[in-house]
């Protein structure tokens, strides 16, 4: 499923994924939140809570702590991100730029500390790099998963596309739901995905629900860079770890580094 989102974002929290109704197989809620010069929010105790900042600047605070971040570039710069449990409210107040932050939400019982997450924490990897000619090649961030967040319910990233270049490959797909949140620069940009056998356009402010079993591949039009936000949701009994993600059969080969169709023929008569 696809929301498109051609407009700027309201002022304020703006819900893009409710999950309650028609998506409550998603068990998140996801929305931006923008805030102008000085203005303030809070999340409320309720529910666990990542609030990831995309850009401006902000202040932080949860019980117990605050924390200052800017963020200029979305390709450039990792992330800043405070990680709450429920009953924890966590609070913002924008700085001089205003600031704008990708919210997620969902429910979970588990007790953990709050933690800001800081652009130094955040686990960036090339992938892809040496295979099918750089055509797979992007930067995945994790900024917290299984191993750093044990007691969560939450697990989130980034991918940083180049232009031209597929990400998410080979195609892949896992039993817990997935939202994906797209931004393009230049913002008229544009690019592709598939969710199982349905391809969509992708445009900037797009989102995409991704649900049980569909493969998930995208890629990026030359001339522009993509990046987008993934948050996946744990399920009980199935927490996203390894064996996850589950590779398409049929394309698995493709991680091979000799998987070359157009090598040179001299190339391809050796191997």
């Amino acid at each position: 499923m696809q929301f498109k989102h051609p407009l700027p974002f309201a002022r304020g929290y703006e819900p893009v994924v409710d999950r309650l109704g028609a998506n409550a197989d998603m068990l998140m809620d996801f929305g931006i939140l923008t805030l102008g010069p000085g203005e303030a929010w809070s999340s409320g105790p309720a529910d666990e809570k990542a609030l990831l900042l995309m850009s401006g600047e902000a202040e932080f605070a949860w019980p117990g702590g605050n924390a200052r971040a800017a963020r200029s570039s979305l390709l450039d710069e990792t992330p800043s991100v405070l990680h709450a449990p429920d009953r924890a409210e966590a609070r913002l107040t924008a700085g001089a730029r205003g600031a704008q932050l990708a919210i997620v939400r969902t429910e979970n019982a588990n007790d953990f500390a709050p933690r800001f997450f800081r652009p130094e924490e955040c686990r960036s990897e090339e992938r892809g790099k040496g295979t099918m000619r750089e055509t797979s090649t992007r930067l995945v961030r994790a900024v917290f998963d299984d191993s750093s967040a044990p007691r969560s319910n939450l697990v989130l990233g980034e991918v940083v596309g180049s232009p031209g270049k597929w990400s998410s490959y080979p195609p892949h797909h896992h039993p817990q739901p997935e939202i994906y949140h797209y931004r393009f620069l230049p913002e008229n940009g544009f690019g592709f995905t598939t969710l199982g056998e349905d391809a969509y356009l992708l445009k900037d402010k797009d989102t995409v629900l991704i649900r049980e079993g569909q493969v998930h591949p995208q890629v990026t039009a030359p001339g522009y860079a993509l990046w987008y936000l993934w948050v996946i949701r744990h399920l009980d009994g199935a927490r996203y770890r390894s064996p996850y993600p589950i590779f398409a059969a049929e394309h698995e080969w493709v991680m091979s580094p000799d998987a070359d169709i157009w090598a040179p023929p001299s190339e391809r008569a050796s191997r």
